[in-house]
Formats: structure tokens, C-alpha cells, sequence
């Protein structure tokens, strides 16, 4: 009899903890309300910094705006090739949405200097938990990826020169931009946290001006706000919202 008793309440225990249980949403990047007056804001959600005739975009990319571009490489489920995303992966048994990476896309336009340099590996992700997250290069994306060429051979390894392929062309580059020209690429991040719903995108050390050995001789540091909400979503369909202290 204490046995059973036992198990009964066990039983039961384990229901309240299951009913207790929840899941952590987040909503998309917005842009900030705090940004410096060199700033404005578009509609769809890209912040520019401008100087001059000199311009750099900065737009927060969702999931669904990445599978839409790149949409034939991310039609196969767990077999998608979008370097971004999961591609239409379905997780099963968690009502959580799969984010692969934070990424953001820079565009550049020089119409004011001879010529500028962004380098990608000078962007940094800071958040107001404290939390940084610095922009992974090609190399660290490329060992990712490189995990899921099991044997080097046949369509894994297919799968993985596709993803290669298509981070090469469209990531941001570590070039020079002449005048007259402009630029456009990706810029990856690890995924943020769930706690995480203010944060600054600060592009570091952009160079104006090179002098006659091609040295830098002015630069300037860029900084972009976002926002987002943040919660907890429970197995009874409660949704709990922290909302963003910047809204």
C-alpha cells in the first residue's frame, strides 16, 4: 500500500512539474528608439548611418526573409543548404522556433571618400545583459559545416560545398571600397540568447582615410540599436511577455 501511495503521488508530482513547464520565445530584431541623429530608420527595418555621402545599412535578417532568398536551398528539410538557416527543417516534440545564427546585412555606399574599409571582423553584437557576441568569419563557419560532410564523400559532402559556395558570395568581404562603389554581404553572429532583447551592433574602426603607405589615418566607430521581445510561452498556452525596456 505505501508503494502505491507512493507511485501516486510521484504520478502526480510529475504532472505539476509538467504543467509548470514553458518555453522561451523571442521576436524579431526591431530597430531601437535611442539612435544617434546621424541615424534614420526605414520601414522595413534597416537602420542607416550616413556621413556625407558616405552611407552603411544595417538590417536585421529574419528566417523567413533568408529562406525567401535563398528559397531553392532551403526547400529540403534537414537536407537544406542555406548556410543561414535551418531551411523548412520541422523540430519535432518542442513548440521552439530554430535559430542557426544571428545575421545582419551591411550595405555600403562611398560616394564621399577616395576609399573606405568595413572588416567584418571588427562587428560585435553587445548586449544589455552584458553578454558579446563577436561575427564569425568564414573559416569559423566553414568548420561548422564541416562536421556535417560525414566521410568527405557523396551528397553530404555535395551539401557542404554548396554551403561554402554560398557563404563565399554572399557574406561581407574584407575589401576596400573605392569611390563611386558600393557593397553588400552578410554578416553571421551566433545565435543570441533567449534572455537577450536590447542590443547594439557596433561596427568598429571603419576607416575614412588611408595615407600614401595605405595606412588609416581616420576612422570612425558606428553603433546601431535594436530591440526585441522576449518571454515564456507555458504548456497550458500562457504567454508570459518581457517586454523590451527601449519599447
Amino acid at each position: 500500500m505505501k508503494l502505491i501511495r507512493g507511485l501516486a503521488l510521484a504520478w502526480i508530482f510529475g504532472l505539476g512539474i509538467q504543467g509548470c513547464g514553458y518555453n522561451y520565445y523571442t521576436g524579431p530584431l526591431q530597430p531601437g528608439e535611442q539612435q544617434a541623429a546621424s541615424m534614420s530608420v526605414a520601414d522595413d527595418g534597416t537602420v542607416t548611418f550616413e556621413q556625407d555621402r558616405f552611407e552603411v545599412r544595417l538590417k536585421p535578417m529574419t528566417d523567413e526573409e533568408l529562406n525567401r532568398q535563398f528559397f531553392n536551398n532551403s526547400q529540403s528539410g534537414p537536407k537544406s543548404t542555406n548556410p543561414y538557416t535551418f531551411g523548412n527543417t520541422v523540430f519535432w516534440g518542442t513548440d521552439q522556433e530554430k535559430q542557426r545564427f544571428t545575421v545582419f546585412r551591411v550595405s555600403v555606399k562611398n560616394y564621399a571618400y577616395p576609399k573606405v574599409k568595413i572588416d567584418p571582423s571588427k562587428i560585435v553584437v553587445k548586449a544589455s545583459n552584458k553578454r558579446e557576441y563577436w561575427s564569425l568569419n568564414f573559416e569559423q563557419l566553414d568548420t561548422y559545416y564541416r562536421a556535417y560532410a560525414i566521410g568527405y564523400r557523396g551528397n553530404e559532402y555535395a551539401r557542404y560545398q554548396e554551403r561554402r559556395d554560398l557563404l563565399r558570395r554572399t557574406m561581407l568581404k574584407n575589401e576596400e571600397i573605392f569611390s563611386g562603389q558600393e557593397a553588400e554581404g552578410f554578416v553571421v553572429f551566433p545565435a543570441l540568447h533567449p534572455d537577450v532583447s536590447d542590443i547594439e551592433v557596433q561596427v568598429l574602426d571603419v576607416v575614412l582615410r588611408f595615407d600614401f603607405r595605405n595606412e588609416p589615418v581616420e576612422t570612425t566607430n558606428i553603433s546601431y540599436s535594436f530591440v526585441r521581445d522576449i518571454g515564456k510561452i507555458y504548456k497550458d498556452g500562457t504567454v508570459v511577455p518581457r517586454v523590451s525596456k527601449a519599447n
